[in-house]
C-alpha cells in the first residue's frame, strides 16, 4: 500500500472510529511502525485534517465545537484525587475539557490536549497518570493550571463554576 492510500485508511479509521484511536492499533492495522502513523497523522494535519492527539489515542475533532460556549477555569490541586474530582465536576455538570494549560517560568504558556467528555475519558487519565513514571503537568507549577472547557449553553458552564468553586478548586 503506499503511503496516499494508508493515509486515507488513518483518516477513514480515526473518522469512523466511535472512540479513540492509538497509534499502536493503527499501525497494527496497516502493518507499518507507529512512527510511520505519526508522520503521517503530521501530514494529514498539515493537508486540513481535524485530528488532535489526547492522551488516550487520535480523535477528530467536532466542527460543531467551535460555536458551544468556551470558558477557561484557573485551578489550583495537588493530588491525583483531587484532579479527578475537579474533572469529574466539570464532566458530570456537561463540560467537555479541551487541555490543560500551565504556565511555565522559563517556556511559556504549556499545553496539553484532553478532549475529555465522559467518566470513562477521566477514569482512563486517570489510571495514566497513576503509573509511576507520569505525573501531572500542573505538578510543575505547584498544582496551578487552567482549563478551557467547553459547554452546551452559557448556564452549564456558570453551574460548573459554582462547583469548581464549592469544592475549593477554582483560584
Amino acid at each position: 500500500m503506499d503511503s496516499s492510500a494508508r493515509r486515507k485508511v488513518i483518516l477513514d479509521t480515526i473518522s469512523n472510529s466511535k472512540t479513540r484511536i492509538t497509534g499502536n492499533d493503527l499501525a497494527a492495522i496497516l502493518d507499518v511502525t507507529r512512527q510511520i502513523i505519526v508522520q503521517d497523522i503530521a501530514v494529514l494535519r498539515a493537508g486540513g485534517a481535524a485530528i488532535v492527539a489526547t492522551p488516550s489515542g487520535y480523535m477528530m475533532i467536532d466542527p460543531l465545537v467551535k460555536t458551544r460556549p468556551v470558558r477557561v477555569f484557573f485551578c489550583r490541586h495537588e493530588t491525583l484525587e483531587q484532579a479527578e474530582e475537579e474533572l469529574m465536576l466539570i464532566i458530570e455538570n456537561g463540560g467537555r475539557i479541551r487541555d490543560v494549560i500551565i504556565e511555565h517560568p522559563v517556556y511559556g504558556e504549556i499545553t496539553g490536549t484532553l478532549m475529555l467528555n465522559t467518566t470513562d475519558a477521566v477514569k482512563n487519565l486517570m489510571e495514566r497518570l497513576k503509573r509511576k513514571d507520569s505525573m501531572m503537568l500542573s505538578s510543575i507549577t505547584d498544582g496551578r493550571h487552567m482549563h478551557t472547557v467547553e459547554a452546551s449553553s452559557e448556564e452549564a458552564l456558570a453551574v460548573i463554576e459554582d462547583k469548581l468553586r464549592s469544592a475549593g478548586i477554582l483560584v
